[in-house]
């Protein structure tokens, strides 16, 4: 809770500014910028947050409209462009003591007027600045008439985002790509993909697109299919044979489309010149590939050292997202664009076994770590470390066995342990691999499952029996020490622990056995750090990840401001170890594939710096980044205005159990045609947003 001289955020007016018993905020904006500078006040899409009382308000107002014009203001519809630029000159004639009072009344006219703009960037751009005359018109007034005391000193930096696409761990500029399908331009919705996601086909899959949680669309009726348009602009390429325009050859044309200038800024620069200073990379899984992809972007000499065989390059998507999600064919196409940029794959080789990571860092100027987290968390239950034949070490490992084409000691009669979508995997696997019957185990209910629900009901359409709100406690083998069962019993939901999440509790009296030959616990994974040597410098948490450098938000109280996952900041995913970096699954635990290539993608950028400045740090565009992050873009109880609601497209779908035959592994997803990818692009609303502080 921080203390602001005056907010109008959420549409809540705080006013501190005649003293007396300060009334608090409940928003979660810090009041340091990078943990050291204050940050003296916010303006934005939802009002004004001063901390500040010495900010010049219409200095800060006139400044903000002049970058929503001049830097983000599309110029596609008349209110936006004309709106703005006389919104921009009034406020800088008030500024320059050339204004009338009757500008303030002007100021007021065009925020109704601009409420009927294409999209929203400009539209709600206007509501800090009415809020700023409506609440500081003194300040206004002393500038016209020429009365005001001299400005304070303060920097300015502006953000823009989308909810959608602060959502995106990966904070891919969502609302352009869709706008480029709109417009049938999907070379260019492609090249804002890449902008931030160099695995388009693999994200355009399998993401578990958190972005369409914070869709504005879904207030008006449904969210905006957010990760099939990507894959409608990714697949545009390959279908089309299309060479991706960052490896055609310069002189030639990059995409094979109209020239659009409203999308040129997505249009990917061809590789830099060649650098000297050479980069090791650990593990080519999504972060390890994405900071491979944009340092090569850049001219470094990436080289990737990756433990599995050639062909399962991609780590846990090779090995841990099934073909019928994830077709290997297209998740090898992004690897050979990105190996085509000059990264160097070297398959095969385990660190600490094969290379010791002393040597890469003797051999190389900068190493990132991104191995993964491939290790099986244990199930804790009576009986699991007996050696039981049918007993398997985990779900990673089983899946991993699987699409190989390796044994997996599987028999017929399958249960598996867990909630997530590695244990919904498991189940729908077991089928294609010949199980007779597969039985998913889960000590909550259905509601109540980590996995995705259109997962759970795939595996529920292919015969998957599920048990939910059961635990199991013992592994039953026989005389030979094959499993022939699990015992369990049945859970009913307790009392609120200190999360507010009801646990579960034994029945007693509940006990029963499933029979089975096999059980695999899937009930989530590590990193395996062991290649990290204990007198390398380089520190491991209790939750065995790499400890990495992070900017702590504080609060008023100059105490870290906290959220559910723990302290509030800004991670720069340098280690202690000079030169060496860490990121994805190895450096804040198992995560999605998206918010694996966001951090594989800042790595590249620290590392970078780096390199050519000498010191590890976040830009500003990062910071705000991180800062709109943790306040928040998207407003579920926002009343969002639309004429009519307009259908959400479904993406075309394998029906029936026998999609889950024996070695069927063919996509069940099949995608848009390109007629519904443009009429779901046309339902999005651009919900762009433009933030800026002063410091």
């Amino acid at each position: 809770m921080a203390q602001v001289v005056f907010s109008s955020w959420g549409r809540n007016i705080i006013d501190n500014r005649q003293g007396g018993e300060a009334k608090e905020a409940a928003f979660r904006l810090p009041v340091t910028y990078d943990g050291e500078r204050p940050l003296s006040a916010f303006m934005g899409w939802d009002g004004i947050i001063l901390y500040n009382r010495e900010v010049d308000v219409p200095a800060m107002t006139a400044e903000y409209m002049r970058r929503v014009q001049t830097r983000y203001c599309c110029g596609k519809c008349t209110p936006g462009k004309k709106g703005t630029r006389v919104l921009m000159d009034i406020l800088a004639a008030i500024v320059e003591g050339r204004g009338k009072e009757a500008d303030l009344a002007t100021i007021e006219d065009l925020y109704e007027l601009m409420r009927g703009c294409k999209c929203t960037l400009c539209q709600s751009a206007t509501v800090p600045v009415l809020d700023a005359v409506t609440h500081f018109r003194d300040a206004f007034l002393a500038r016209i008439s020429g009365s005001r005391t001299p400005e304070a000193p303060f920097r300015y930096v502006e953000k823009y985002t989308a909810p959608c696409q602060d959502k995106c761990p990966a904070h891919i500029d969502i609302p352009a790509y869709i706008e480029a399908i709109k417009e049938y331009q999907f070379g260019y919705s492609l090249a804002a993909v890449r902008d931030c996601m160099p695995l388009p086909s693999v994200c355009g899959r399998v993401c578990p697109h958190p972005c369409e949680t914070a869709c504005r669309r879904k207030n008006v009726d449904e969210p905006i299919s957010i990760m099939t348009l990507k894959r409608s602009a990714s697949d545009y390429e390959w279908q089309h044979q299309l060479t991706p325009p960052m490896l055609v050859p310069p002189g030639e044309t990059a995409v094979a489309e109209r020239s659009y200038a409203y999308f040129q800024k997505y249009l990917p620069t061809v590789p830099q010149a060649r650098k000297s200073k050479k980069i090791a990379v650990v593990g080519a899984g999504p972060a390890g590939l994405a900071a491979a992809y944009y340092l090569a972007l850049e001219g470094y000499p990436v080289t990737i050292y990756e433990a599995l065989p050639e062909g399962f390059g991609g780590g846990m998507v090779a090995v841990g997202i099934p073909p019928y999600r994830q077709p290997r064919q297209l998740l090898q196409r992004d690897i050979d664009i990105i190996a085509a940029l000059g990264v160097e794959m070297i398959y095969n080789t385990r660190i600490g076994t094969d290379i010791s990571l002393a040597e890469l860092k003797e051999r190389y100027d900068a190493v990132f770590l991104a191995p993964g987290a491939h290790r099986s968390k244990p199930m804790g239950v009576d009986g699991e470390d007996k050696g039981y034949k049918g007993f398997l070490k985990g779900g990673i490992d089983f899946l991993r066995e699987a699409y190989m084409g390796n044994p997996t000691g599987m028999g017929k009669k399958v249960v598996v342990v867990g909630g997530g979508n590695t244990a919904i995997d498991c189940v729908r696997v077991a089928l294609r691999e010949g199980a007779e019957e597969s039985v998913l185990v889960y000590r909550r209910s259905r509601k109540e499952m980590p996995a995705d629900v259109w997962e759970v009901d795939g595996a529920d359409e292919e015969g998957v029996r599920f048990e939910f709100q059961v635990l199991p406690t013992r592994v039953i083998a026989n005389d030979n020490h094959e499993v022939t069962g699990v015992e369990c019993v049945r859970m009913a939901m307790g009392e609120p622990d200190a999360s507010g999440r009801r646990r579960p509790e034994p029945v007693a009296g509940s006990e029963f056995v499933i029979e089975c030959d096999t059980v695999i616990p899937a009930i989530g994974q590590d990193p395996d750090l062991s290649f990290i040597p204990p007198d390398f410098g380089i520190d491991i948490t209790k939750w065995n990840t790499v400890v990495t450098g992070y900017i702590p938000f504080k609060d008023a109280a100059g105490k870290d401001l906290k959220d559910g996952m723990g302290n509030m900041q800004s991670r720069t995913l340098i280690t202690d170890r000079e030169g060496v970096f860490a990121g994805g699954d190895a450096e804040i635990g198992p995560l999605t594939v998206v918010a694996c290539v966001g951090s594989g993608h800042r790595a590249a950028k620290v590392i970078q710096r780096w390199l050519e400045e000498g010191k590890a740090y976040l830009t500003d565009d990062e910071l705000m980044e991180d800062i709109l992050n943790y306040l928040g873009v998207y407003d579920k109880n926002e009343q969002v205005p639309w004429l009519d609601s307009a259908k959400r497209e479904h993406q075309a779908e394998v029906h029936g159990r026998e999609r889950a035959s024996f070695k069927n592994y063919q996509e069940v997803e099949l995608g848009f045609t390109n007629s519904q990818a443009v009429r779901e692009a046309e339902r999005c609303l651009r919900c762009y947003r433009v933030a800026m502080v002063a410091i």
